[in-house]
């Protein structure tokens, strides 16, 4: 099965990655790239250091900047869509997240640091708060887990974990900087991923132009997990998304 090429995890200056958002937005052109997310580092974590996404003003520059570069593409014609992201470290307060993110503004947001069970309330109160937030809550932005590491759930908690998952439904980030994460030691817990219908991604935590099209690999374990179907379901919300 032929499927688009998408890069869902990309980080410009606004953050740590080192290249500007037009410089991105021309190398996923030249790539030949279909779907890229720029998602920048927001958090008031020990690692704050990381974004200058600190504060009301920065935020608005950067979703402005976005903007101008969606339309851009609009008005060219190009076959390129780039979707707005943030990548919110769960080490971050609630207050820290609650006020600064306008969830109106953002097409994507990716959870980074799940790694127990106790942060998994902490995730639905956020995005029940943004739900009621929105005139229709269907407008809430696709949801996804950052180098997402699931052999922190296998032995007792997985099916708490896919129930999350699928209630939100919040998707699976393939990711080749971490292909240990979906290495076959962790088989049940795509099994149940398959069973479920969770949505799954590509996204290569892209910090340099150099890997903004390092999809082989994951492409090739969506394909030997026989998760195909689960990744049009995440290539259908983006279609419906980037209707714009």
């Amino acid at each position: 099965m032929t499927f688009p090429k998408i890069n869902l995890h990309i980080h410009s200056n606004y953050s740590d990655g080192k290249n500007n958002v037009q410089e991105i937005v021309k190398g996923a052109l030249e790539l030949g790239l279909t779907y890229i997310a720029i998602t920048d580092h927001f958090t008031n974590s020990w690692k704050a250091w990381v974004s200058t996404l600190k504060n009301s003003e920065k935020l608005s520059e950067y979703f402005k900047e976005l903007s101008i570069c969606q339309n851009f593409l609009k008005e060219n014609n190009h076959s390129l869509k780039l979707i707005k992201g943030l990548e919110v470290d769960l080490s971050s307060s609630e207050k820290f997240i609650k006020t600064y993110i306008n969830i109106s503004e953002v097409d994507l947001i990716l959870f980074e640091y799940l790694e127990d069970i106790e942060s998994i309330p902490f995730i639905k109160k956020l995005i029940d708060y943004w739900e009621k937030s929105l005139l229709d809550a269907r407008d809430l932005p696709l949801i996804g887990l950052a180098h997402f590491d699931p052999s922190n759930f296998l032995y007792g908690s997985l099916d708490l974990l896919i129930n999350f998952l699928k209630e939100y439904n919040i998707y699976f980030e393939f990711n080749p900087r971490y292909s240990e994460f979906y290495s076959t030691q962790n088989l049940s817990f795509f099994e149940k991923v398959k069973e479920n219908l969770i949505p799954v991604a590509v996204g290569c935590d892209s910090h340099t132009l150099g890997n903004l099209s390092n999809i082989k690999e994951p492409y090739e374990m969506i394909s030997y997990y026989d998760l195909e179907s689960n990744f049009q379901i995440l290539l259908e919300s983006l279609l419906s998304l980037t209707k714009y």
